[in-house]
């Protein structure tokens, strides 16, 4: 466990220090493990250290079973950590010690919340010029409603403010949000000035005035550079002030957040832009806790082509998920890094040590990044073709024997195969299209017979191909097979190349996979004469294993 005195320890290491904080649910979402490829990157380009904190005080969805597979999911992505994680649950001691700190100097207080015992409120503090990143915006004025009392109390002020049609809307912000308050009336008179009763306020006592028309007061924001949207500014006037202990004494997350970032001496935090709202109070509580806050850079959304957030029903969205699939750690880890952050160039497929060096905050994209399911297919396909053989080969074999033709293939026709396949193959799970290479027959793909072998003159070109490779010399190479074919061709009247579709169809029942020479090579005379054979009977309009699309 480590309490807000371990800063000095702890800060003294290295001048990065970034943490990836999850809250493990049995699933890891590619968003959050974005945010910690971001983190990690920056770490390892900069020096410094990447942490774990295990945001753990769900405990109903935070089981060990989840944990296991978070840590899983980094261990496959090559997301090393330095040191112990952190799990939150542990850091208790010093989330109160915080809490307790913020009472006895006055920043917090306790009230009645959500219908249940006490909780503890942090408050934005009145003296707000003192935070860094307040800053004065000048002069402002809200209308209310006149029907309903403006309250004043410690928590802040409550009021309504009219629609267009008149109607009354509840409303209300902070203290600090309404610096020099007046509370005027319809003529303009001055109801009540906060700054004559702000001490009062602040000590517990509440006021209410009747017939307001509006509020004038000296507006103030509270602001920040963010390293990737740039500078952020939110009026104090609406910001409430916020628990930060439930009335069961255990910590909110504002609370446990912040105090685990300043004794784990956090000087970057790297997160999804849904935390930008967090960031604004977060900022006051690192003051309020006497540390400096960390820098902070909020990642832009992964969402879906119609601009909104990335969720499940649009497709694999946990890392799980493309895992299962087939999908390579190296071509993941390469995908979601470009995913909203680009290198500078027009590079796509970098290694690891070129992301490390390339990478910075500067290069992260402000717009939303959407997720293309495509190209990234089309990058796994990259790394796979550029696997070491014996690699791929493992992954097929695993993948095959999954498969319930798997368990029969011929381990020697396999080895074959993958290297015919490997240029070809994007997933592993790929590997279910190569079963006309290791049963005795095909299942023929009804579109596809109709479109190629159906055809005027394709019957009689199979059947002549049939006899030009009974000779055990027209497969004994590609480039033998490719003779046979020409000549079969040339005197059956066809174009180059046009029997080759028909010919893929009828050996392999699909229209597409490795070049057709290769292909018929591989299967073997036999086998190809016999589906020949079977394909005549289809051209002619026979049924054998047809299957629909």
């Amino acid at each position: 466990m480590l309490g807000l005195g371990d800063l000095q320890i702890w800060g003294s290491a290295m001048a990065v220090r970034v943490r990836f904080a999850p809250s493990p649910t049995g699933h890891v979402h590619i968003g959050n493990i974005r945010a910690a490829i971001f983190n990690w990157l920056l770490a390892r380009h900069a020096g410094g250290a990447f942490l774990l904190r295990i945001e753990d005080t769900d405990l109903e969805r935070s089981t060990p079973e989840a944990i296991a597979t978070l840590l899983d999911v980094m261990r496959w992505l090559g997301l090393d950590y330095d040191g112990e994680p952190v799990y939150q649950t542990q850091q208790r001691p010093a989330h109160d010690q915080a809490a307790a700190r913020l009472l006895a100097q006055g920043d917090a207080y306790r009230a009645a919340k959500g219908g249940g015992g006490e909780a503890v409120l942090f408050r934005i503090p009145w003296q707000a010029e003192a935070v860094p990143g307040v800053v004065t915006v000048g002069p402002a004025e809200l209308a209310v409603h006149p029907s309903e009392p403006v309250r004043v109390g410690p928590d802040g002020l409550q009021y309504s403010v009219p629609t267009a049609k008149g109607k009354a809307v509840e409303g209300g912000a902070c203290l600090a949000g309404y610096r020099d308050l007046e509370i005027v009336d319809a003529a303009g008179a001055v109801l009540f000035r906060l700054d004559a009763v702000i001490d009062r306020g602040l000590a517990g006592e509440s006021f209410s005035v009747t017939g307001a028309a509006s509020l004038r007061f000296t507006r103030r924001a509270i602001t920040y550079h963010d390293l990737v949207k740039g500078p952020l500014s939110k009026p104090l006037d609406s910001l409430r002030d916020f628990v930060i202990v439930r009335s069961d004494g255990s910590p909110v997350f504002h609370l446990a957040n912040v105090v685990d970032d300043i004794t784990m001496a956090i000087t970057h935090i790297i997160r999804g832009d849904d935390h930008v709202e967090n960031t604004y109070r977060h900022l006051f509580l690192f003051h309020a806790l006497g540390a400096a806050a960390p820098a902070y850079a909020h990642l832009p959304m992964i969402v879906n082509a119609s601009g909104k957030p990335y969720s499940k029903r649009d497709g694999d969205a946990f890392v799980g998920d493309f895992r299962e699939k087939g999908y390579l750690p190296e071509a993941l880890f390469n995908y979601l890094t470009l995913l909203g952050w680009n290198p500078g160039d027009d590079r796509e497929k970098l290694s690891r040590a070129e992301l490390v060096q390339a990478f910075s905050l500067d290069r992260v994209l402000q717009s939303s990044a959407q997720m293309d399911a495509a190209k990234l297919l089309n990058l796994n396909g990259q790394y796979m073709a550029a696997l070491p053989f014996e690699t791929f080969l493992e992954g097929v074999r695993a993948a095959i024997s999954r498969l319930p033709w798997g368990a029969a293939a011929d381990a020697t026709r396999l080895e074959a195969v993958a290297r015919l396949m490997q240029s070809r193959t994007k997933l592993y799970t790929d590997v279910a299209a190569w079963e006309y290479f290791f049963v005795d027959s095909p299942s023929y793909d009804e579109k596809a017979v109709g479109k190629f072998l159906r055809k005027p003159g394709v019957a009689e070109a199979l059947s002549a191909l049939l006899a030009a490779f009974e000779p055990a010399a027209a497969l004994s190479s590609p480039a033998a097979a490719e003779a046979a074919i020409a000549a079969v061709a040339t005197a059956g009247g066809f174009e180059p190349g046009r029997l080759n579709q028909p010919i893929r169809v009828a050996v392999t029942g699909c229209t597409i996979g490795a070049g057709v020479y290769e292909t018929l090579t591989l299967l073997g005379r036999e086998t190809v004469r016999r589906r020949l054979a079977a394909a005549v009977e289809l051209s002619r309009g026979g049924a054998a294993g047809v299957t629909s699309a």
